[in-house]
């Protein structure tokens, strides 16, 4: 076994498209974590994945996963790692199966009985085409394949978009059945951040192909926070110490990103607790400063 302390290693990754650049991303993923890949659509989440499974080409930049370079030891990598798509990669006309069968002849640790025991505890028929699933049974079917390899990675594109709240939740407790053992890692990218806010260990947030923000969820989470006060006490702030400002009718509400400095130097103002879905949308709206 390769002796590895981060799962994932990005450094400088670099891919140029017409109009859009993935800019020097660099990011790790922490062995025995998980960490949540935030943004908005369009961010270059996918384009980073894409880049890590040798889809794409990339320009510039290295990628290590599980210890190894992810060019000169792909097959050996993707023996031990398991990815899980927005849309299932099965033909429609399959059953569960089906899959099983060509799954057993890809992967060498291919676990029959987990594959059965994800697929009775999904409540997934063996014998239905894939075609007739609902989009929360195809993802419960992507997952319990997933799962069935002894993979010691997962890495997730947008998996929990357009699943209702309580197949989620069902998804979620099982990643962290997963997580129990110290050697399995996730990459799990979205923009459901409420998701991410239960289960993730770190957060990585990307905006317009940069990376704005890689760290401990809980520092994010403290050390940012979100200021309230009438317009007119708006203006008493400096331009410096905010990210940007939601300006409305009833008044202003202030993302900072030290809360503790800011909570000393406007003490009188209303200064509270945030999460990732306002830190998200605050920094999206960075360049306007001010905007309603």
């Amino acid at each position: 076994m390769t002796d590895f302390q981060n799962a994932i290693e990005i450094q400088n990754l670099t891919k140029k498209y017409d109009g859009f650049t993935l800019d020097h991303v660099n990011f790790n993923v922490p062995k025995g974590s998980i960490m949540g890949f935030i943004g908005q659509n369009g961010a270059g989440k996918t384009t980073t994945i894409r880049a890590l499974l040798n889809i794409i080409k990339i320009d510039e930049g290295n990628i290590h996963l599980l210890g190894m370079d992810y060019l000169k030891d792909e097959i050996a990598i993707k023996k031990r790692i398991s990815v899980v798509f927005d849309e299932l990669p099965f033909q429609d006309l399959f059953n569960a199966q089906q899959i099983a069968k060509i799954l057993y002849g890809i992967y060498p640790e291919w676990d029959q009985q987990i594959y059965e025991n994800y697929l009775d505890r999904f409540q997934l028929p063996q014998k239905k085409k894939v075609g007739d699933f609902s989009k929360g049974m195809k993802m419960k079917l992507q997952i319990a394949a997933a799962l069935s390899h002894h993979a010691e990675l997962l890495i997730m594109d947008e998996a929990t978009t357009g699943l209702d709240p309580v197949v989620r939740n069902e998804i979620l407790d099982i990643f962290l059945e997963y997580l129990q053992d110290e050697n399995h890692s996730i990459l799990m990218s979205s923009h459901i951040t409420s998701d991410l806010e239960k289960i993730a260990d770190s957060v990585t947030f990307i905006d317009k192909g940069n990376i704005l923000i890689s760290g401990y969820k809980d520092e994010i989470l403290e050390n940012h926070g979100m200021i309230k006060c009438s317009k007119k006490d708006f203006q008493d702030i400096e331009k410096n110490d905010f990210i940007s400002a939601r300006i409305s009718d009833f008044g202003a509400e202030v993302m900072v990103s030290d809360k503790f400095q800011m909570q000393r130097k406007y003490s009188g103002m209303l200064l509270e607790n945030t999460n990732l879905e306002e830190i998200m949308l605050f920094y999206v709206n960075r360049t306007k400063k001010e905007w309603s």
